[in-house]
């Protein structure tokens, strides 16, 4: 047992153990920056998503509204006034005309117009949702990293601890296994447990 003590408190091993970990924690370091900076900007696309949603959104209600007030006057005057008639047919979204041609008068505000007219704005919505998720997974990540740091910092202060004491102090063996043991657990959980995006 003193001597496996007396190899873990050895100089060599200690600077190897503050070598690596330094050099783990620096790099954990830096892939929780970028994981920040992934999750900002795709924060910041999934804001941009959501808002051209709602502007899209606002439009195509605003084109909804029109068409049935175009329709409406159409209809009325189709028969005592064709040429108003014309005017405000003329009007007609590209959607009610589709709607129109595929179901007739029977129902030009049917299922499939709504789809239409919402279709780009759904669209930005789906994406909004996507960005999203993939922000809070960076987030994840980023929240990951932060452990791993906060593992390693202790392995370092134990290794620090370490090299404070004698040569021939048991408690610089111990603390040189401490120090060990926080670089495995570091290791295994970047290995293992780091969220991985795609």
């Amino acid at each position: 047992m003193k001597k496996f003590s007396s190899f873990l408190g050895n100089e060599i091993v200690l600077g190897l153990l503050i070598a690596i970990l330094s050099v783990i924690t620096a790099l954990a370091s830096y892939q929780g920056a970028l994981a920040d900076g992934a999750q900002n900007d795709f924060e910041i696309k999934g804001m941009k998503n959501l808002n051209d949603g709602n502007a899209e959104y606002l439009t195509a209600n605003q084109e909804i509204t029109q068409d049935y007030s175009y329709y409406d006057t159409w209809y009325i005057n189709q028969e005592s006034n064709p040429d108003i008639a014309e005017y405000f047919q003329i009007q007609f979204s590209d959607e009610l005309l589709a709607s129109i041609e595929s179901s007739g008068n029977e129902n030009p505000f049917s299922d499939a117009y709504y789809t239409a007219k919402y279709e780009i704005p759904n669209q930005y919505f789906e994406d909004s949702d996507v960005n999203f998720e993939t922000a809070n997974n960076w987030n994840d990540r980023g929240d990951r990293l932060q452990l791993i740091m906060a593992i390693l910092a202790i392995g370092l202060a134990f290794a620090a601890w370490a090299s404070l004491n004698k040569e021939e102090s048991n408690l610089r063996g111990f603390f040189s296994l401490l120090s060990i043991i926080a670089l495995v657990i570091g290791l295994v959980v970047y290995l293992f447990f780091l969220p991985i995006i795609a």
